[in-house]
């Protein structure tokens, strides 16, 4: 569960398996393979017993508790509506899984048994395990699929199915266990095939019986396919999950050593102070930290000193997720490059980590930062030919310069007064003077004011950063609001881009895929969940688009530096900080396997439960 969603395109596996082949009668070769990647290769061959990083005999049993910060209202994830409860779509499946966590790109066959497509991906078509079936009993067929597929398109996020609807015109059942997907003639082949085989599948007749939307906020659930059902919801306290006893999957390669535990309890609190507090009472069992404050002072209580509780940093493969202050571009004020120059001169990442965040975190430049994809120095060879073939959409500096860094600040003191000068002049030029009153205003007479919008459930170090952050601007002569909200709140205000700056974050990219462009592109970035800042850019968008056409790993890397590269100079974003491990605490009761896959830390799918450690734990009175 967790780490990223996008085709990658930067590992090679050894020992690959090699995929059967055949040839239809127009004479272009089939492709029938047990899993999918773009290009063909996958690690796992068809008789694979087991992935590679779980343990196989890992017992079965015991429960794992995890916290969840806010509210919710709905136990439908797909809501465009309400609070979706924690974990509400872990009881779906879809067509490929996304188990094998020490690989990229690669999905095996778990809904579906085999999956066969010609060498042009013109059309897929999908063989259903003839065994699968929804927790009531019911069977599930390519009907249910097909179901599925429609229903997202007619009822779920207008920008998912504006995107689907151009890219999949048809799709049909070729019988009650295969279905068909055709794809539209002349647009890249990424992300077709492995968008259909990961929707979710839902109950048609649940559907159907009950009259339930895909788009309306509801407690009630559908049935899924998946190894866990509801057993018990509390609103805004607690959700349970267990273990579907009679899941039909239970024996497939895909789920060997996953799903381990008979139940898991999801907490709620309204901030994480009272959360923290409940994790050292025991009324929740695992914990991933987030807080460099807490991780560095407070996990220095009796249960840690006595070995009752596990603090440890887990490696963490997977690239440092694009986190930041991101400004709205759809705001008139931040229009104006220099405006956010300025702006974001006023953050001090080395006073902040220093003094805030006990230096446990380094400065994060790239959005594929520390990996082969990261845009360094000034762009030459592949980049340079492929960045100066796509003609005047790159401005020229892009191809003499160095790829974007953040600015240096001095550790000793908030206010660098270098820098704030700089951010001064920039605001002077930019037309914003300052006024007898010390604030700054335009000809109009018109304040220069940001609101940054905060989530109260974020209160403790990020807050302090913040309001940091808040006073520096304040004294450059700008009106700082930090208007603080309740989740529910932020949730409505977020989607509504009612914001001039907020703490958010993209998702990371180790490889191209049309998702790429629900994040970064223009096409929905008026109103993309995915892409807070609006960004609409003709050169992102033709670095994408290239990507999509690459025929080689080769290309399709050059194309992805370039993007980084691109991403920075459209400088929508103020990267903050970032760590190359998981911080997790955990009661002395889950073991792991050893060494973890790079890219899902995983506790909640591979991870098991010791009884006998547990036992000890309830005997000693540290666990209730």
């Amino acid at each position: 569960m967790g780490g990223l969603v996008l085709t990658a395109g930067l590992l090679l596996s050894l020992g690959m398996a090699t995929l059967a082949r055949g040839q239809e009668a127009g004479g272009e070769n089939m492709v029938v393979s047990h899993g999918y990647s773009f290009y063909g290769d996958l690690k796992y061959p068809e008789d694979y017993k087991h992935f590679d990083f779980v343990n196989p005999d890992a017992p079965k049993g015991g429960e794992i508790s995890v916290v969840a910060l806010g509210t919710f209202d709905s136990m439908n994830p797909y809501t465009v509506k309400g609070r979706a409860g924690a974990l509400s779509s872990t009881m779906y499946e879809s067509l490929l899984g996304d188990g094998a966590a020490d690989v990229y790109g690669e999905e095996y066959g778990l809904l579906a048994e085999k999956v066969e497509y010609p060498d042009s991906k013109d059309w897929v078509i999908f063989h259903l395990r003839k065994n699968a079936k929804f927790s009531d009993g019911t069977p599930l067929t390519a009907h249910d699929v097909l179901f599925s597929h429609n229903l997202l398109l007619e009822q779920g996020l207008p920008s998912y199915g504006a995107a689907v609807k151009k890219r999949i015109p048809k799709a049909e059942v070729l019988d009650d266990y295969r279905i068909k997907f055709y794809f539209t003639e002349g647009i890249s082949r990424r992300s077709l095939i492995d968008q259909v085989g990961s929707v979710p599948v839902w109950s048609q007749k649940w559907y159907e019986d009950s009259g339930a939307r895909l788009d309306e906020s509801r407690l009630e659930t559908s049935p899924g396919s998946g190894p866990y059902m509801v057993e018990s919801v509390d609103v805004n306290r607690r959700i349970v999950y267990k273990r579907n006893p009679d899941y039909w999957g239970a024996d497939l390669p895909i789920n060997q050593g996953r799903h381990n535990f008979d139940r898991i309890r999801v907490e709620y609190f309204g901030d994480d102070t009272a959360a923290f507090e409940a994790f050292k009472a025991g009324e929740y069992t695992f914990r991933t930290e987030g807080d460099s404050k807490k991780w560095a002072t407070s996990y220095d209580f009796p249960k840690i000193r006595a070995g009752q509780i596990v603090k440890t940093e887990l490696p963490d493969g997977t690239p440092a997720t694009p986190t930041g202050f991101v400004f709205n571009l759809g705001r008139e004020v931040l229009q104006d490059r220099r405006v956010r120059e300025a702006i974001a001169l006023g953050f001090n990442f080395e006073w902040t980590n220093e003094s805030l965040q006990y230096g446990l975190f380094s400065q994060r430049a790239s959005f594929t930062q520390d990996t082969p994809l990261m845009a360094e120095g000034a762009p030459e060879g592949a980049e340079l030919e492929f960045l100066q073939s796509l003609g005047d959409v790159v401005p020229p500096e892009m191809l003499s310069e160095p790829a974007r860094m953040p600015h240096v600040s001095k550790p000793e003191r908030l206010s660098d007064r270098r820098n704030l000068r700089q951010a001064m002049k920039l605001l002077d030029d930019a037309g914003w003077p300052v006024g007898a009153d010390g604030r700054r205003r335009n000809a109009e007479g018109e304040p220069l004011a940001i609101t940054f919008l905060f989530n109260t459930s974020n209160e403790g170090t990020l807050a302090a950063v913040v309001e940091n952050f808040m006073a520096n601007l304040d004294s450059m002569g700008i009106t700082a609001n930090l208007e603080k909200v309740d989740p529910s709140q932020y949730t409505l205000r977020e989607r509504d881009r009612d914001y001039d700056m907020v703490f958010d974050n993209y998702r990371p990219f180790l490889g191209t895929g049309t998702g790429l462009h629900q994040m970064y592109g223009s096409e929905d970035s008026a109103f993309s969940v995915f892409n807070p800042a609006g960004l609409a850019s003709p050169m992102v968008d033709a670095i994408i688009d290239a990507s999509l056409m690459a025929e080689s790993r080769e290309e399709e890397d050059t194309a992805l530096r370039a993007l980084d590269r691109a991403l920075r100079y459209e400088f929508f974003m103020i990267p903050v900080w970032y760590k190359d491990s998981h911080w997790v605490a955990y009661y002395d009761m889950y073991e792991h396997p050893e060494p973890l896959p790079p890219y899902d830390l995983g506790y909640l799918d591979f991870w098991w439960y010791n009884a006998e450690k547990a036992e000890q734990l309830k005997a000693a009175g540290a666990l209730r």
